[in-house]
């Protein structure tokens, strides 16, 4: 089997079929062997995984996928690329192509009729456009996925590492650290690429905890609160909160929880930690 990597029969392909990229859908498939091997190894895929492949293209990194795992189930929102992987992926016969949205995907129901119930690994070369969406997709809905290996955006794979007081510091960071050990693999240039982007990608691995980084508050009350801090992160926390219409306080309960947690009045949202965060969460609630 050829790989897709060679540009020469890359482009072929696309003539034989007549592709065009698509902006709509931020398609840029990856041209450097070593990178696809890359993130197959930072995956830890064996001949023992299960692994749903978000955005596979043409199958540049679906062929190594296919090599490596025991079962690989591609999922792909354009329905002109699926006759292409058909073609690209004939002999590859442990992987299934399904021409849908992954937002839109029951994967808790694929686990269930495809491995058994088992836990699978999510590999992907995620379209920029909508990164965020998939992986809160993916973490929110508590799919069964022990580790997410993605190709980002790089200033996306900063943030989801980012500390308090960062720049790249937000509600991404946060979520991606309350459900996820992220892991930074490495930088990718845009001449990796056919079309090469305009910025440089990182490929990033997530672990999943067996239990969120903080327990024993509600979940939905702890990221409104992170939601409501980050839309206008250059307020004071007092502020932003204050704002937020959605959280069903008020201004005098939200300065009494700042001063029964010992905080500075002026404190902004940026500088505090998911610890405290979650502190915030249980005085402002369970008063």
């Amino acid at each position: 089997m050829e790989r897709l990597t060679n540009p020469t029969y890359m482009q072929a392909v696309l003539n034989r079929y007549g592709f065009s990229f698509k902006k709509k859908f931020g398609q840029n498939f990856l041209t450097n062997d070593a990178i696809l091997e890359e993130i197959v190894d930072a995956a830890d895929i064996t001949k023992d995984d299960f692994v749903v492949e978000i955005g596979p293209g043409i199958g540049t990194l679906t062929q190594v996928l296919s090599e490596r795992a025991g079962k690989v189930l591609a999922v792909e929102l354009d329905s002109k690329l699926i006759p292409i992987l058909d073609d690209t992926l004939a002999f590859c016969k442990n992987v299934e192509i399904i021409n849908q949205d992954i937002l839109k995907v029951d994967l808790n129901q694929i686990s269930k009729e495809k491995n058994e119930g088992r836990p699978f690994k999510v590999v992907a070369n995620l379209p920029y456009y909508i990164t965020t969406p998939i992986l809160l997709n993916l973490l929110t809905n508590h799919v069964p996925a022990e580790s997410i290996t993605v190709m980002v955006q790089k200033e996306v794979a900063d943030r989801m590492q980012a500390g308090p007081g960062s720049k790249d510091y937000g509600a991404l960071s946060l979520a991606i650290q309350y459900y996820t050990e992220p892991e930074y693999i490495c930088t990718v240039t845009p001449n990796n690429f056919i079309p090469q982007p305009k910025v440089d990608s990182a490929v990033i691995r997530l672990d999943r905890r067996t239990k969120p980084a903080v327990t024993g508050i509600d979940e939905d009350k702890l990221f409104d609160i992170i939601r409501s801090t980050f839309v206008q992160r250059r307020k004071t926390l007092l502020n932003s909160l204050s704002n937020a219409t959605k959280l069903g306080v008020t201004k005098d309960e939200i300065r009494s929880a700042i001063a029964q947690l010992g905080w500075d009045e002026n404190i902004r949202g940026e500088k505090l930690t998911l610890e405290q965060f979650a502190e915030l969460t249980k005085v402002l609630f369970t008063q």
